[in-house]
């Protein structure tokens, strides 16, 4: 009986859950030996980033449930998990405050043109430049789970109109005008002034944002990604900015991360990039080492799991669908 971390830990982590979980081992694999420990865990909580043997641990029978420290899911769902019985979870709402914070300061920072006067106080330049209001702004939230509602929540303060998409479009809260199912994806763009994708990356979700989708964009259209880099199809983008179809973006992620250098996203003004940092917290292990003792009492006592995902759909299903 073993649980194996893959996430930063410090020693007080691994104690509050070898007190949750009397009597189990408790491992720090961390990524660099995350491929050694896998084979022999009956739990796996984190987010692996390097290439393990999964059908070799599928094979075994001895992995049970899959704890995802991140909200995405790609990093473990391979066929053989996906065919598998091992349940998974995932740490969705975990770091929902987090991101939707960042999603903020990215959709400000652009409509105030933060990086424009940045640069001109670096040459001591001292002068106006117009700038687009957030309040009484179209908002348009792609994908409406943990993340997305807490971005809702937070932009309910500026005034804002906010419609938003989801493959389960139920509990819509008060301050969200319209919540629609997912095939409305062309009716949400043509009407947002600002387009925020949460959505998790999936086989349904891969290259979704195309050319056709810009298309349907207002031109003042500002598209904010704090998901997942290859829901973009970034060619698409990168012309889209050129040519002006739409007037900027903000993005947390890219298709490929570090974002090589050669990268025409990096010479372009209308675009604002941070690298992958959207998650970040101090309190980011002490959350979810809290969230994975939770659900280890309930694994423990044969209860059902919190953030279940449907393997199949690649993320949780909210209760009640």
């Amino acid at each position: 009986m073993r649980i194996v971390l893959c996430y930063p830990v410090e020693a007080g982590h691994v104690e509050q859950i070898r007190a949750a979980a009397p009597g189990w081992e408790v491992i720090d694999a961390g990524q660099q030996r995350i491929a050694d420990e896998l084979p022999t865990a009956s739990i796996l909580c984190g987010h692996v980033k390097v290439p393990v043997p999964w059908d070799e641990v599928v094979s075994k029978g001895q992995l049970k449930w899959i704890q995802s420290s991140a909200a995405g899911l790609d990093h473990c769902l391979v066929p053989s998990v996906v065919d598998s019985d091992i349940q998974v979870t995932s740490a969705s709402g975990v770091l929902a405050d987090q991101v939707a914070e960042h999603t903020l300061a990215l959709i400000l920072a652009s409509l105030r043109r933060l990086p424009l006067f940045w640069r001109a106080q670096g040459e001591k330049q001292f002068q106006r430049q117009p700038t687009r209001d957030l309040h009484r702004a179209t908002v348009g939230i792609v994908g409406f789970g943990g993340i997305g509602r807490r971005v809702a929540e937070l932009l309910a303060g500026f005034k804002t109109r906010i419609v938003a998409t989801d493959m389960f479009p139920v509990d819509q809260p008060d301050h969200v005008d319209q919540l629609w199912p997912a095939d409305q994806l062309p009716r949400l763009l043509g009407q947002s002034d600002i387009v925020i994708l949460c959505v998790p990356l999936t086989e349904v979700t891969h290259g979704m944002i195309n050319a056709r989708m810009f298309g349907m964009m207002k031109p003042q259209a500002l598209l904010v990604n704090v998901a997942r880099g290859p829901i973009v199809v970034e060619a698409d983008l990168v012309e889209a900015l050129r040519r002006q179809t739409i007037a900027a973006a903000a993005l947390d992620v890219t298709a490929q991360e570090p974002l090589p250098p050669e990268s025409a996203l990096w010479d372009l003004a209308n675009v604002l990039i941070t690298p992958h940092v959207a998650g970040q917290s101090v309190r980011r292990s002490d959350d979810m080492t809290d969230f994975f003792c939770q659900n280890l009492d309930r694994f423990l006592r044969g209860q059902p799991l919190r953030n279940l995902v449907d393997k199949r759909l690649g993320y949780p299903v909210r209760s009640g669908h």
